[in-house]
C-alpha cells in the first residue's frame, strides 16, 4: 500500500477509496519503477534502526502489547463491522474504552461521539476488504500465549507449542491456520508472482512444495494460463488446499499431493521449476540442504528453483520482525529461525544450482526472493 493525498491509502482496489487520481497514477507508476529496479536484482539494504534509544522507549517497549491486546479484541467483538455498519453502541463503557484505544492506535478516527474507520484499517481490518488481514491476525492471537512462554524457551530450547495443532492435529485450529496463510499468501504472492519467469509453454510443470493452503499456485496459474503446478503438503493441510483450488476452478491444472518434503521422493528431471515459498525457516540447515537437493534432482536441467523466505543480515539481528520472527517459529516449532541470505546461496551452491541475485519483495513484511538455476 501507498499513502495518498491526507493520510488516504492507495493499492490496487483504487476503486474502494476516494485517493486522488493524479496522486495515484504517480504512486502506481513509482511501483512500476520500484518493479523494474527489484527485477534487475537490486538487493534492498537492509537498514537497521535501534529500538531503544532512551528510557522512555524501554517504557513504551515493555507496554508494546497493549496495543496487539487491543488489536485482538477489537476483531473478535466486530468492532470495524460495527462501525462500519454504523452500529457501534458506545453507551457501553468496555466498548467505549476500547473504541477510544483503537483511535489512539490509528485504527478508528474520532469526531465528536462518532467513529469510522481508518483508511488502512478499512483496508485490512474488515473480511473480504481489498486487503483482508483478519485471518493473519487472528492466527497472531492464536500464538500469543506462545510468547508469554519465551523465558521457558530460553532456558529449554524447546518449543513451547506442538506445531502439529496447526497441521491437523487439532481440525478447528488447522482449518484456522490454513485460512490465515491463505490469506496472508495471497497478499504477499501478488507482489511475488510478477517477478516469476516461469515457463510460458504448454505442459509445463511446476513442483511447488510445502504449497500451504494453495495460494501461491492459484496465482501462479492465474498469471501463466498454461502452467500446471503440484503442490506438495501435509495431509490436512492438502486437503485445505484442494478446498481453495477447487473454489478458484483451477482443479484441473493444481494437483494437490499429500506428501511430506522430507521423506518423499519427487522424481528425476521431472519438473520445469521447483518453489518453496515461506516454509525454510522452519527447518534446520541440514533438512534444508536436504531439501534442496531433492529439488536439484527432481528439475530438468536448466531448471530453476524460487525461494521466497524472510531472512537476516549476517548478524541475525535485522531486520527486525525477521529477528522477532525467528522467535516466534523457535517457540512453535522444533527447528524454527530465520536464516540470512548467505547462508541460503551456500546451500543452493552445494545442491547443485546457481544463485542469482535476491530480490526484496514489496513491504509490509520483510520477504526476499532467490532464484537459482540447476547446474548441468
Amino acid at each position: 500500500m501507498r499513502r495518498g493525498r491526507r493520510g488516504e491509502f492507495c493499492g490496487d482496489a483504487e476503486r474502494h477509496y476516494r485517493c486522488d487520481r493524479r496522486q495515484f497514477r504517480r504512486i502506481r507508476s513509482a511501483a512500476g519503477r520500484s518493479a523494474a529496479q527489484t527485477a534487475r536484482g537490486r538487493k534492498r539494504e537492509v537498514k537497521t534502526k535501534k529500538k531503544v534509544n532512551s528510557i522512555q522507549d524501554i517504557v513504551d517497549l515493555a507496554s508494546a502489547f497493549y496495543g496487539s491486546a487491543v488489536l485482538f479484541a477489537a476483531l473478535e467483538v466486530d468492532l470495524f463491522g460495527q462501525v462500519a455498519a454504523g452500529t457501534l453502541d458506545v453507551k457501553a463503557r468496555g466498548m467505549r474504552l476500547l473504541a477510544d484505544a483503537c483511535v489512539a492506535l490509528g485504527l478508528l478516527e474520532k469526531k465528536g461521539e462518532a467513529y469510522r474507520n481508518s483508511p488502512p484499517a478499512q483496508m485490512t481490518l474488515l473480511p473480504g476488504a481489498p486487503a483482508d488481514l483478519t485471518k493473519a491476525i487472528r492466527y497472531n492471537r492464536d500464538v500469543y500465549g506462545a510468547w508469554g512462554k519465551l523465558a521457558e524457551f530460553a532456558r529449554t530450547g524447546r518449543p513451547v507449542e506442538k506445531p502439529e495443532i496447526h497441521l491437523g492435529a487439532d481440525a478447528t485450529r488447522t482449518k484456522a491456520f490454513a485460512a490465515a496463510m491463505f490469506g496472508r499468501a495471497m497478499g504477499i504472492g501478488r507482489g511475488v508472482v510478477p517477478l516469476l519467469d516461469l515457463p510460458r509453454r504448454d505442459g509445463a510443470r511446476v513442483l511447488d512444495l510445502a504449497g500451504g493452503p494453495g495460494a501461491y499456485a492459484i496465482l501462479m496459474c492465474e498469471k501463466f494460463p498454461k502452467l500446471r503446478v503440484t503442490t506438495v503438503d501435509l495431509p490436512a493441510i492438502s486437503a485445505e488446499a484442494a478446498e481453495y483450488v477447487g473454489k478458484a476452478g483451477l482443479s484441473d491444472r493444481i494437483s494437490c499431493r499429500a506428501g511430506d518434503y522430507h521423506t518423499d521422493d519427487f522424481g528425476a528431471e521431472e519438473y520445469d521449476a521447483v518453489t518453496i515459498f515461506g516454509a525454510l525457516h522452519q527447518e534446520s540447515p541440514e533438512q534444508i540442504a536436504a531439501i534442496l537437493k531433492k529439488a536439484h534432482r527432481a528439475l530438468k536441467p536448466g531448471g530453476e528453483i524460487f525461494i521466497l523466505d524472510m531472512m537476516t543480515d549476517a548478524t541475525h539481528t535485522a531486520p527486525e520482525f525477521s529477528a522477532l520472527f525467528a522467535v516466534n517459529m523457535a517457540l512453535t516449532t522444533e527447528n524454527g529461525w530465520v536464516f540470512s541470505d548467505a547462508e541460503l546461496k551456500g546451500w543452493l551452491e552445494t545442491a547443485g544450482f546457481a544463485p542469482g541475485p535476491t530480490v526484496a519483495v514489496p513491504p509490509p513484511m520483510p520477504h526476499w526472493l532467490v532464484t537459482a538455476e540447476k547446474r548441468a
